[in-house]
């Protein structure tokens, strides 16, 4: 297997809006990347000898005998009582059993195979998902077979969290423990400062304030997180930093931020304020419409489709509020040239790094304790770390 060399935290200058970083210009002052310990090691360097690119995502039912299967992959080991699986269940039966995101998934899949290919590197494209067809491991079996021996991962999640980082590069332990020549898997960074993203994330909403016109409020939303969960993270900062950078490009000096899709029914807090209460806090401030940016999605997923399109927008409408829902990034061409950028950014020694904000670039590979449960017992193998098996 091919050695992986350690990551230095990146430094930033905290005056700075837009930089372009390279390692071979070091920066004075520490980076605010990640709150987590310092990450040693020498400098990064490019590596060329990748064969692949692996896209890992959530996966979604794509029919109603799915939905209950589907549903015990996601909540394995967790003690769920059977009231709350079904409430949930009747969640996506109530769109035929299917959930957008594998569909979306698909799209940005080819998306990205016809970035590379117009653009290069030009690499084969696989995807794999945590809970549903085409399953992760199942992918990564196949990449073996395929002859695959290292491939950058991109994971469809942008924001710092358990659920978001650290789960998945458990999940590429899993996938990849005890195949036979299973492939080198690299993570490509977090991207959600990339001035790439903020573009896509920009036009998305430029276009909804098109349709809602120019006095709309603007509404920012991300799933919620257990408090336990959301303190071993940089998330709510880094969403912060998000919705900034994109609020200043749409000249609007104000905005909120909402925590939507607490579905677990347990009595433990959560993110606030909710989705619900930033409507009515809009509403409050004598607004009468409302323009919602689901900034902490990268595709519709049934949190999109029912949590905002459907019960958001229900509750708009109760408080007296116009609400017009921006699009995800999805298949956006600066989003999709944003993964093509991180993959040449990762095979390119020297390379620059290109960030927005305050926070510096995230680093390539993951401190030890990067994004923790918040659950008692030492932390799962994960792959793509300093200290990955």
């Amino acid at each position: 297997m091919p050695g992986r060399p350690q990551q230095v935290r990146a430094g930033c200058d905290p005056r700075a809006i837009s930089h372009s970083e390279s390692e071979e210009r070091p920066r004075s002052g520490t980076s605010q990347a990640i709150s987590h310990s310092e990450i040693a090691g020498r400098p990064r360097s490019g590596r060329a000898d990748y064969d692949a690119v692996l896209v890992v995502s959530f996966g979604g039912p794509e029919g109603p005998d799915d939905v209950l299967p589907f549903l015990d992959n996601v909540l394995a080991g967790r003690s769920v009582p059977a009231p709350v699986k079904n409430r949930i269940a009747q969640r996506y039966l109530r769109f035929g059993g299917v959930s957008p995101i594998n569909a979306h998934t698909r799209a940005f899949v080819q998306a990205l195979k016809e970035q590379l290919a117009a653009h290069g590197p030009r690499l084969p494209v696989y995807w794999g998902n945590r809970n549903w067809h085409p399953f992760l491991g199942d992918t990564v079996r196949q990449m073996a077979a395929d002859g695959v021996r290292s491939a950058v991962v991109y994971v469809a999640s942008l924001f710092s969290s358990y659920s978001g980082c650290r789960q998945y590069r458990e999940d590429l332990f899993r996938a990849t423990d005890g195949v036979p020549r299973a492939p080198h898997l690299d993570k490509l960074r977090n991207g959600y400062n990339h001035p790439a993203f903020i573009d896509a994330m920009t036009d998305r909403a430029r276009t909804a304030f098109g349709q809602a016109r120019d006095d709309a409020a603007l509404l920012f939303s991300a799933h919620s997180l257990p408090l336990s969960m959301a303190r071993h993270a940089d998330y709510e900062a880094q969403l912060r930093e998000a919705c900034a950078l994109v609020a200043e490009r749409l000249g609007v000096p104000r905005w909120r931020l909402g925590y939507q899709s607490n579905n677990a029914g347990s009595r433990e807090p959560w993110l606030a304020p909710t989705l619900d209460d930033a409507l009515a806090a809009i509403r409050k401030a004598g607004h009468g419409k409302v323009v919602v940016v689901p900034i902490g999605f990268v595709c519709d997923h049934m949190e999109v489709v029912l949590d905002v399109d459907v019960e958001a927008r229900q509750r708009a409408e109760a408080l007296g509020l116009r609400m017009v829902r921006a699009a995800t990034v999805g298949t956006h061409p600066r989003y999709v040239a944003m993964v093509r950028e991180l993959v040449v950014e990762r095979t390119t020694a020297q390379a620059h790094r290109p960030y927005l904000g305050r926070r510096g670039p995230q680093p390539d590979y993951c401190a030890a304790d990067c994004c923790l449960s918040g659950r008692p017992g030492a932390p799962k193998p994960a792959l793509c770390g300093i200290d990955a098996p």
